[in-house]
């Protein structure tokens, strides 16, 4: 059996290195904040839809909110040549934001181009940006796991549902999750701000009476003064009235 050559064995390398960069990287569904969406807080958020096909738009996006963590405020932002619809679900366990308790939740989100031609929906090598503010975020939780359906305009439908398991590879299909990070704690920082400025309040108070007490004390002083030299001029006219008399 013959042996492969050295320079055989490089080429089919080189070959097979070129094969692997030149495969497509397909992109999927994905939600990122704007900012930071931090446990126990509000965010606005957006899930990000590119157009993976050469001869056809997108034309629906259906995002399944968690059941597990439920949101109770979920408001899309206006998307010009998009219709929004939101879905609420009745909850097995009611939540309590505000001191009112909810006993139901968004479900789902789904958006559907309204355009028409080339002004519909989202075209071939292009992306799309889907805004949405929720909240109360879960304290509970580290991420946020959606499910999002993308359809295009010639019926074809993608699922992007399957969760990211720890330790292993992406999978085809990857649902777009949200990673929390950690609450954010600024009662120390505005009770120091607040007592921080009661004690300028307090400080310039002080100043102002110490101020007005000192005037005060001058202005006895000056009047104090003048009686004492009143006193004197007539006491002296006093004087010289008794002797010419």
């Amino acid at each position: 059996m013959k042996k492969m050559s050295r320079a055989a064995l490089v080429g089919a390398a080189a070959v097979s290195s070129v094969v692997l960069v030149s495969a497509p990287a397909f992109a999927h569904v994905s939600v990122q904040p704007e900012g930071a969406a931090a446990k126990g807080g509000y965010a606005v958020v957006d899930f990000k839809v590119p157009n993976e096909r050469d001869d056809a738009a997108t034309t629906k996006l259906e995002v399944s909110f968690p059941a597990d963590h439920p949101l109770a405020s979920v408001m899309p932002q206006p998307i010009p040549g998009w219709e929004a619809k939101v879905t609420k679900s009745k909850l097995d366990k009611p939540l309590e934001m505000h001191g009112e308790k909810l006993t139901e939740a968004v479900s789902k989100v789904t958006w559907t181009a309204t355009g028409s031609g080339d002004d519909k929906g989202v075209q071939p090598g292009y992306f799309q940006k889907f805004p949405v503010s929720i909240g109360q975020l879960p304290t509970d939780a580290d991420q946020l796991v959606f499910k999002a359906i993308q359809t295009y305009d010639n019926k074809e439908v993608v699922r992007w549902i399957e969760p990211q398991q720890k330790g292993q590879e992406e999978p085809e299909n990857p649902a777009p999750t949200l990673t929390l990070t950690a609450a954010a704690d600024d009662e120390h920082g505005a009770s120091g701000a607040s007592a921080a400025d009661d004690h300028k309040e307090a400080a310039a108070a002080t100043s102002d009476t110490s101020s007005d007490s000192d005037t005060t004390a001058r202005v006895l002083g000056i009047v104090g003064i003048l009686v004492g030299a009143a006193g004197v001029a007539f006491g002296v006219l006093a004087g010289r009235r008794r002797t010419n008399g």
